[in-house]
């Protein structure tokens, strides 16, 4: 917001300090963004003295000046009447920005150099006189720059105001908190009204059918206006603060809103059928053409401002074109309400319209300011367009706003401020600005705050304003107190690091996606109808309609990511994402959340190196870094089974495993199913994997053991078997772990073979065990005897064979 110092001056005394008033405002909350002087275009404009006058010789309206800017003579084409020789004018050079907008260049008028430009006061800004050059004093100086001659200065903070404080949308709320800082009080603007010979409820009358979104209306009535332009003085002040005047009712109407922060609206009572004001909800549907000429579609719950047949306004938004201030306007309805602030914000949004007016109504403006603003508006309607005032206002109120009484305890702020403040202090800085309040006893006052100021609703707001006044860079630094004893980290979040700690080992990088993705991911990632991640919870304000849900698997972000990134050409990617799903109870429930781990491999297996081959990533590749990472959470007997759920369904059938920790199942890992890809747009072979966060810490060992290192050799024995093609490699590992021998150290699979040499539907595994005694050395002859117990074992439950 735009606050000139000169417009502000009316209202409060401003310090000579400039700069300490504008670190004053940010500390108190209302950030200075900018301070600049709105005359600073007049550095470029100079008092000249016209030393010669010559008639132009190809243009009988122009004439050629000479004029001495002080050391220096310019030739200027000038087509005005009243100049004479030896006068001072002012001229502006080439470069200077004018406030109407025209950027003045040199140029050539008529075959003729023109180096500069004579100005009217209009011109210029400084005054509504066009009709010649503007005349300066004699005594000033050839070559002085204009504003530092005339004095002319007035220095504009731009300030910035957080929502919470709409009373700060106006000059007033600024003046209050000026006055508050500087410690004086505001002077507020005298309003005196002529006695009306009429009464206006002989003539109008409201009604509000809406009063939930509508507590409060009035309204005034002026007749007889002349709608002209505005006197200089209020172009001056709306100019001042970055609007544009209109006309001299609709500059009224923005002048009371700058002042108070109260939006008005003037209707063309002539144009109102029956000359009423009716406040209903739009119609589903209904169509209406605002101030600005486009047609608006409305809905059920948009507040409009209607006469006894039509809509003639948005409610706290835009008023209508047919209803609008013309020069054929006679008579004037001023409107002064108080609209719901979430009523016109949802109105505003929908319709992609934001106001001046709809700025502050949907912040909250005071309630019990309407009809001191109407007041205000008449009273400047009448001295501007020479109309007359019509008795009494309209104030249909069915939703009387009540006074709030907040108590705060001395103890409880300064405890919670970090302060030592009086009673006494805080009393007086509540009350300079304008906060009614009462002691009681020495422990707390009663606090009743000014209708305006709609944000304080709790002691904390309170705190916040003394904290604010008596200054923060006041409030001592105290450290807070640490405890000695060590805490322990949470197991969850030791837990989150050294997952994150072993991927990006694992040359994973860490990628973060929204929480919110399109309602059609369930689809996309062909989950079944009945699979719970179909259950949805929609989001009620969405970005985007890709962003339409809350996520339900950490999947659709992934691939997404992936989409991204192979458009920009890049394809090997290894990511991985540690975040939480929501599963929808109902719109109106909280959704069940559950934090997973997800990862993706795609492209190339290893960076493209002189000693390595280049060759994609297969399905091995990214089961081998899932068994790493559980080895390094230290899971035990971690296992992958062929035997996939309906649940992962995203992935290509025969090319997946579900994992296991005993019989804790704790995801899926495997190849994106080509459908799935073609359904993210994505043409290149994807592997995944989705843990339950929750499930690995359930078997996540919470103590840790050691055990000193073998003193004794270790032996190893290798078997092949030839067993059926569909038995797992896995369960023939799992039988030999059930073997109840201690001298079974460790067990690997080392080759898997099929071809010309295996029977049809067989294959060969090759199993190595290694053998250890913590006592002893083990000798070949009990070694041999254990080995050949588990070979025949496994021949026998799994029908196997040796190799010939």
């Amino acid at each position: 917001m735009k606050v000139s110092l000169s417009w502000l001056s009316a209202y409060v005394q401003i310090p000579g300090d400039i700069s300490r008033l504008a670190e004053a405002l940010t500390m108190a909350g209302l950030e200075v963004e900018a301070v600049s002087d709105r005359y600073s275009y007049l550095d470029t404009v100079l008092v000249s003295r016209i030393v010669k006058i010559e008639a132009h010789p190809h243009a009988e309206n122009l004439t050629c000046c000479q004029v001495d800017i002080g050391g220096r003579t310019l030739s200027v084409v000038c087509g005005a009447s009243n100049i004479r020789e030896n006068m001072r004018v002012p001229t502006a050079l080439p470069g200077t920005l004018l406030p109407h907008g025209a950027a003045l260049e040199k140029s050539f008028i008529r075959g003729l150099p023109s180096d500069g430009m004579l100005c009217s006061e209009f011109e210029l800004g400084l005054g509504p006189d066009k009709s010649g050059i503007m005349k300066l004093a004699d005594a000033l100086v050839p070559g002085a720059r204009l504003n530092n001659a005339l004095a002319l200065t007035d220095t504009v903070f731009e300030v910035s105001i957080t929502p919470n404080r709409p009373d700060c949308l106006s000059m007033m709320g600024i003046a209050r908190e000026v006055a508050a800082i500087e410690r004086t009080h505001v002077t507020y603007p005298e309003i005196v009204l002529p006695a009306g010979r009429k009464n206006i409820a002989d003539l109008s009358s409201v009604t509000i059918n809406a009063p939930e979104h509508c507590p409060r209306y009035a309204a005034g009535l002026v007749e007889n206006i002349s709608v002209g332009p505005s006197p200089f003085w209020l172009q001056d002040r709306l100019l001042s603060v970055g609007l544009r005047p209109i006309n001299g009712i609709v500059d009224v109407t923005n002048f009371v809103m700058m002042e108070t922060g109260q939006p008005l609206h003037a209707f063309d009572f002539d144009q109102l059928a029956q000359n009423r004001i009716v406040v209903r909800t739009a119609k589903d549907g209904e169509t209406f053409r605002t101030l600005d000429g486009k047609d608006r579609f409305l809905s059920a719950d948009m507040l409009m401002i209607c006469d006894g047949e039509k809509p003639v306004a948005i409610a706290g938004v835009m008023g209508g074109l047919n209803s609008e201030i013309e020069d054929t306007t006679r008579r004037v309805l001023i409107e002064s309400a108080y609209f719901s602030p979430v009523s016109i914000r949802k109105t505003s949004k929908k319709l992609g319209l934001n106001t001046d007016a709809s700025h502050r109504f949907e912040r909250g403006v005071d309630p019990a300011g309407t009809v001191a603003a109407i007041k205000r508006a008449a009273q400047l309607m009448v001295e501007v367009g020479g109309g007359t005032l019509v008795g009494g206002i309209l104030d249909e109120h069915p939703v009387p706003a009540s006074p709030k009484s907040i108590q705060i305890k001395i103890k409880d702020a300064n405890r919670l401020l970090g302060t030592r403040l009086t009673q006494k202090k805080m009393a007086a800085l509540l009350e300079s600005i304008e906060f009614k309040v009462e002691k009681q006893k020495s422990v707390a006052l009663q606090v009743v705050p000014p209708t305006f100021r709609v944000d304080i609703e709790r002691p904390e707001d309170l705190m916040e304003e003394i904290a604010r006044l008596a200054g923060y860079h006041t409030i001592p630094t105290t450290f807070p107190l640490v405890p000695a004893e060590v805490r322990s980290v949470s197991s969850i979040l030791a837990m989150r690091d050294l997952v994150k700690s072993l991927m990006t080992g694992f040359g994973f990088s860490e990628i973060i996606t929204y929480s919110f993705v399109s309602q059609h991911s369930g689809s996309q990632l062909n989950l079944t109808t009945d699979d719970p991640r179909r259950s949805l919870l929609k989001i009620l304000n969405p970005l985007t309609d890709d962003q339409a849900v809350m996520r339900t698997s950490l999947i659709p972000g992934l691939l997404s990511t992936l989409r991204r990134n192979l458009a920009q050409q890049n394809r090997n990617i290894k990511g991985f994402e540690v975040g939480k799903v929501f599963i929808s109870n109902g719109q109106d429930h909280l959704p069940l959340e559950t934090e997973m781990l997800a990862g993706i491999w795609t492209g190339s297996r290893v960076d493209l190196s002189w000693h390595a081959k280049e060759a994609d990533c297969d399905f091995y590749d990214i089961k081998g870094a899932v068994e790493a990472l559980l080895s390094g959470m230290q899971i035990p007997q971690a296992k992958f089974t062929r035997a996939i759920p309906e649940a992962a369904s995203y992935l290509r059938p025969g090319y997946c495993a579900q994992i296991f920790s005993g019989d804790q199942a704790l995801g899926v890992v495997g190849e994106i199913n080509p459908l799935v890809l073609d359904n993210f747009d994505l043409k290149q072979r994807s592997f995944v994997f989705e843990l339950s966060f929750s499930a690995l810490a359930a078997v996540v060992p919470q103590n840790k053991h050691a055990r000193p290192i073998p003193k004794f050799p270790a032996t190893t024995r290798d078997i092949t078997l030839i067993v059926d093609q569909n038995i797992e490699a896995e369960r023939i590992l799992s039988s030999i772990r059930q073997v109840d021998e201690e001298w079974v150290e460790k067990l690997s699979i080392f080759d898997i073979f099929t071809g010309n040499l295996i029977p049809a539907e067989k294959k060969s595994v090759s199993l190595r065990i290694v053998y250890r005694s913590e006592q002893k050395t083990l000798e070949d002859e009990t070694v041999n005897q254990i080995h050949k117990n588990i070979t025949d074992r496994i021949l026998k439950e799994f029908r196997g064979t040796l190799p010939a």
